[in-house]
C-alpha cells in the first residue's frame, strides 16, 4: 500500500476486528479515523452487479464532481474492469479477502490522475460481509481536482489480501524474516494457473504474496 491513507485505514480495521476475518459494522467509529473521512467510503453490498454508497467523503465526491451517496459503484466501471470489479467483490464480500487496486482516473481534456483503492470487509451482524469500508485516495493533488471531475478509469494494478495475511508494512521484528520480495500485483491474463501460486480475477492474473501456503 502506497498511500497513507489506505495504510491508516488498513491499520484500523486490523485492530478492530481483532484476528476476526471482518470488524462488526458497529464497532467502525468514524471520529477513530477523522484525518482520512474525506477520502473514506462505505458501500452495501445489494447484488452481485449492485454495490451502493452508504456515505463517501468529500475528497472522494469532489472526485467525481458528484454526490455519491446511493450510487452504484459499479457504475463506474465498463468492459472487462466491470467483471474484474464484480469478481474482487465476490472475494470480499464471500471470503472476507481485502482489496487493494490501483486506478488511473481520466478526467477531461487528457488529465489523467492515479489513485490507490482500498476495499475491506464489514460484517452486519446477522447479515454476514454486506458492507465494504475504503479508501479512494489520489497519488498526487493537482489544481484541478474538484474542477474537472473523472469521468472514466480504469484498472492498472489489484492484490488480494486474504484474512490471514500481513501486509508487508505492518511487519515488525521478527517478522520481518518472512517478508515476500515485491512483485508485480498483476499481469494480463495468461496461460498461467492457481497451481502456479497465480489466480484469475477478470481479466487479470493476481500474483499471490504474502500468505504462508
Amino acid at each position: 500500500m502506497k498511500h497513507a491513507a489506505s495504510r491508516e485505514l488498513y491499520g484500523y480495521w486490523q485492530r478492530v476486528r481483532r484476528g476476526r476475518p471482518a470488524p462488526d459494522r458497529s464497532e467502525i467509529e468514524p471520529s477513530d479515523i477523522r484525518r482520512i473521512l474525506g477520502d473514506t467510503f462505505i458501500l452495501e453490498v445489494a447484488a452481485p452487479f449492485e454495490y451502493r454508497f452508504r456515505l463517501a467523503g468529500t475528497r472522494v465526491c469532489a472526485a467525481f464532481g458528484r454526490e455519491m451517496k446511493g450510487k452504484n459503484f459499479m457504475d463506474f466501471w465498463t468492459g472487462k474492469d466491470r467483471e474484474t470489479m464484480a469478481t474482487l467483490f465476490s472475494a470480499i464480500s464471500e471470503d472476507a479477502a481485502a482489496a487493494v487496486i490501483g486506478v488511473q482516473g481520466h478526467a477531461a481534456h487528457g488529465r489523467d490522475l492515479a489513485f490507490e483503492l482500498l476495499c475491506l470487509p464489514v460484517r452486519q451482524k446477522g447479515e454476514g460481509y454486506n458492507r465494504v469500508i475504503g479508501t479512494l485516495a489520489p497519488m498526487d493533488d493537482p489544481y484541478w481536482i474538484g474542477l474537472h471531475p473523472i469521468m472514466k478509469q480504469q484498472i492498472t494494478s489489484l492484490r488480494l489480501i486474504w484474512p490471514d495475511e500481513k501486509p508487508s508494512f505492518l511487519l515488525r521484528g521478527a517478522d520481518l524474516a518472512d517478508e515476500i520480495p515485491e512483485t508485480p500485483m498483476f499481469q494480463p491474463a495468461m496461460s498461467r494457473g492457481v497451481a502456479d501460486g497465480h489466480r484469475r480475477v477478470g481479466h487479470l492474473t493476481v500474483y499471490e504474496g504474502g500468505k504462508e501456503h
